[in-house]
């Protein structure tokens, strides 16, 4: 049994999701999506994700895109959360509904949603 690393995790959940190319048509609807993802985080839902499968035995990058999904997932609350709460920033960037505007946020929400559903049933 091989046991990775948090370190090593981490850094593999953070190269799938940079590799994430969301170059769809509208680009208006699509590009809020690339930038919630870029701004970072903890990442530590897929994290958990992939530990429980390392710890497991089983093989880690057989549960990596699922894990992004979970990641997708968790931006999309976030992203629904901050036009909600009408908060300006997250993570030290505009919310999408200022950088953009509420419509966009919302429906780029739900893109995300649906996303991340593709992801999550990729096992």
């Amino acid at each position: 049994m091989i046991l990775h690393s948090a370190d090593t995790l981490s850094k593999k959940i953070e190269e799938a999701i940079q590799s994430i190319s969301f170059d769809l048509k509208p680009a208006s609807l699509f590009e809020p999506i690339s930038y919630t993802l870029s701004v970072g985080g903890k990442r530590v839902r897929p994290l958990l994700a992939l530990l429980a499968t390392d710890m497991f035995g089983k093989e880690v990058d057989l549960s990596l895109k699922p894990a992004i999904g979970i990641e997708i997932f968790h931006n999309f609350t976030l992203l629904h959360d901050d036009l909600m709460d009408n908060s300006d920033m997250r993570r030290g960037m505009p919310a999408v509904h200022k950088k953009w505007d509420t419509n966009t946020a919302i429906l780029s929400g739900d893109a995300m949603l649906i996303e991340s559903y593709k992801y999550v049933s990729s096992v």
